[in-house]
């Protein structure tokens, strides 16, 4: 995961699996559309990523406390699905659940949701957290978060 330049005000919820999943707003930019008037493909991809750091920010874990433990979240595959379009001025909110099975992997899945609940897009994402030394996957990515996060409950590690 990268960082992205999305709008940061307060953020909503929790991830896992009870309760509202953690959800970020996010205003449309002119700039961020194509010759449609429609939000551009890749720009969903960068609402997804910053609702993801966002997250792991609401959890207690910034990228600096990361980078000091020597791992790094990683996306290893992601799909969205359009079904809405968006258009310069629409206010959304991105959610974010953490969704952990067994293995080196989990999947994070998104909702971006306009104001009136209809859902504009959903993004599902595979991803790991990568041993910066070893540049291979940790074995048990819940077990390398969890100590780290002052409110697990965001990613669902309650």
């Amino acid at each position: 995961m990268t960082g992205a330049g999305a709008d940061a005000p307060a953020a909503t919820g929790a991830g896992g699996g009870s309760g509202a999943p953690f959800a970020v707003p996010v205003t449309v930019r002119g700039y961020e559309t194509d010759t449609q008037g429609h939000l551009n493909q890749s720009v969903y991809l960068q609402y997804a990523e910053h609702a993801r750091w966002s997250a792991l920010q609401a959890a207690g874990i910034p990228q600096a406390t990361l980078v000091a433990g020597g791992i790094g979240p990683v996306t290893l595959e992601t799909t969205i699905r359009y079904r809405r379009e968006l258009r310069a001025g629409d206010e959304v909110e991105v959610s974010c659940r953490f969704v952990w099975s067994e293995g080196k992997t989990f999947t994070i899945e998104q909702t971006v949701r306009k104001a009136d609940g209809t859902p504009a897009a959903e993004i599902s994402a595979v991803c790991g957290i990568l041993d910066l030394t070893a540049r291979r996957l940790v074995p048990d990515p819940r077990a390398a978060l969890r100590p780290l996060a002052t409110d697990p409950g965001v990613l669902g590690l309650g």
